[in-house]
């Protein structure tokens, strides 16, 4: 954000609490509807019902679809019905349908009746599908003509559609029945002669997506192939809509920010208020599940401890490093998980590519255990002698760095297998591997990097 804008915000927020009509009415003239959505958030709900009489229906029919679902119903309800109708007939069907998805039951019935015959028609369509879906995502608002059409009847056609529809940045034909055919361009049918024949001059459709799809399946099409429209159909071939790139950058948004609050342990649904909007109760609510159940998980860590409790007393040293170890093993498995989980957003992997990334992770870990293992190695044969630490007697430091070599080496090499092998795994019982990888991993490896060190250590130094 600008500081200009900044600024501009700032003042029309005191505005608003002085209830300066004709200054905010300035302010607010040429403020885009995005951050129009976010003063009405920012502001209490006496000043928001300033806002709505200020503005009218007409300045939030673009507003409403910007505001965070928890707001959605009382905002539309502080407008009467004429002006209800108004905003949601205004309102592209994709975010009609977003809007209502984010009200009741009851008042979306209500709401729905609000809407002449055809716009209730196709609500109801949208609204059949999953919210998260390619087909709850679309728009229908597209530009489409039959492939029996010439030039000139496929524009005729589309001037009368011209206000309805979203964007003719790509044209859609069809057949009677609807079932895609191909594209074409709006030059093309600028560029040609007025009797030249749809089918003559049409394009292959490179790509498309059934309805029942996952939203980011859809998002991740349209960032790969560099499309600006992704055309929606049924497992007929039935064009039903499409989703354009900025319900992309939405969606691909709403994905990313998804995957980092599960890979921090954060719970449910994601919010689509400001941080700072966000109640505490909510913040407490998402982040308590996973710190219970990891704490439970870490008291594995303690009873590690007392089971190698001896081993730990006769070479205290070996505390020294512990830490060390643990955490070499935790950073090296969060980065694999990390990576596979991402080329798993990415649709790089598939269910058979599990023995090439378990390879392919092994020996990474291995190089990387090795070069850890000799650094830290090297020094723990010759600084604790330099700080005048002191072993039992029958143990050397050559034995000792050997022991802190091989636990570290081994330490990295299976956690970086376990961390790219975790996230594969949930996948494969029907889990969000963000949610189990990344939480998890760090715990795991603890109460494995424990039992390698004290196990090396038993062997090599003999207590």
């Amino acid at each position: 954000m600008s500081e200009e804008l900044a600024e501009i915000l700032v003042r029309a927020e005191a505005a608003i609490e002085r209830r300066d009509e004709v200054l905010v009415r300035e302010l607010c003239r040429d403020l885009h509807h995005a951050d129009l959505a976010e003063l009405y958030e920012d502001t209490d709900s006496e000043g928001r019902a300033f806002l709505t009489d200020l503005l009218g229906a007409e300045r939030f029919t673009e507003i409403l679809a910007e505001l965070p679902d928890t707001l959605v119903e009382d905002t539309l309800d502080s407008f009467e019905p004429d002006e209800q109708r108004e905003i949601l007939d205004s309102l592209p069907d994709d975010d009609r349908v977003d809007v209502l998805q984010d009200v009741s039951e009851s008042k979306r019935r209500d709401f729905i009746d609000l809407l002449d015959e055809e716009k209730q028609a196709d609500t109801r369509t949208l609204l059949r599908y999953d919210e998260e879906s390619a087909g709850g995502r679309m728009t229908t608002h597209i530009g489409k003509i039959l492939a029996s059409m010439t030039v000139k009847e496929a524009i005729d056609h589309l001037r009368g559609d011209l206000e309805a529809t979203g964007t003719l940045a790509r044209i859609f034909v069809v057949d009677q029945t609807d079932k895609l055919i191909g594209k074409i361009r709006l030059r093309d049918l600028a560029f040609n002669a007025w009797d030249v024949a749809i089918s003559d001059v049409v394009q292959d459709v490179e790509h498309s997506i059934l309805a029942t799809a996952d939203q980011e399946e859809a998002a991740q099409m349209i960032s790969r192939y560099d499309m600006l429209i992704l055309p929606v159909v049924d497992e007929s071939n039935r064009l039903l809509g499409v989703i354009t790139a900025d319900d992309a950058f939405e969606i691909l948004e709403e994905e990313s920010t998804e995957d980092i609050e599960k890979g921090a342990g954060i719970a449910g649904e994601q919010s689509e208020e400001t941080y700072l909007n966000t109640s505490v109760a909510s913040h407490f609510k998402r982040r308590c599940g996973w710190l219970v159940i990891l704490a439970f998980l870490a008291i594995l860590s303690g009873f590690v401890m007392m089971r190698f409790e001896h081993t730990l007393m006769e070479v205290y040293l070996l505390s020294l490093f512990l830490p060390m170890v643990v955490a070499a093993g935790g950073n090296t498995g969060g980065q694999a998980s990390t990576m596979v989980i991402r080329a798993m957003a990415l649709g790089e992997l598939d269910p058979e590519d599990t023995r090439r990334v378990a390879w392919k992770e092994l020996r990474l870990g291995f190089f990387l255990g090795c070069l850890l293992a000799a650094i830290i190695g090297l020094f723990a044969v010759f600084a604790p002698p330099a700080l005048q630490f002191t072993l039992p007697e029958g143990v050397n430091f050559t034995q000792f760095g050997l022991t802190v070599a091989l636990a570290l080496g081994a330490q990295v090499t299976t956690s970086t297998l376990i961390g790219a092998l975790l996230p594969i795994g949930a996948r494969a019982i029907k889990m969000d591997p963000a949610v189990i990888a990344a939480p998890a991993i760090t715990t795991i490896v603890d109460v494995s990097g424990m039992v390698i060190y004290f196990t090396v250590a038993r062997s090599i130094l003999g207590v």
